[in-house]
């Protein structure tokens, strides 16, 4: 398994769409019969202080699986996001 970081960027205004998905994102990034499992996520916040992107660190057997756990993940089937990043990730430094 390797860590990847997903990192989107919402639209512009879609605050309301956000919160409309967001019971349904929670319950698919923690479902424990997924089988990409999110290590740590949260959202990027504006200068509001409101959501405005999402940032999820989670292991996946390969790129394929990881772009497969994105494109079923309800925030992407609403189309919250203006864009969307995937990149293999490696912690170098932790103190959780």
């Amino acid at each position: 398994m390797a860590l990847f970081a997903f990192s989107y960027i919402d639209r512009p205004d879609s605050l309301a769409l956000r919160m409309a998905t967001r019971e349904a994102h929670l319950a698919y990034a923690n479902d424990p019969a997924n089988p990409v499992k999110v290590k740590l996520g949260g959202p990027y916040l504006n200068e509001m202080g409101e959501m405005a992107g999402t940032l999820i660190i989670a292991e996946a057997a390969d790129m394929a699986q990881a772009e497969a756990f994105s494109k079923n993940d309800p925030y992407v089937k609403a189309r919250l996001f203006q864009s969307v990043e995937i990149r293999p990730f490696r912690i170098t430094v932790s103190h959780f």
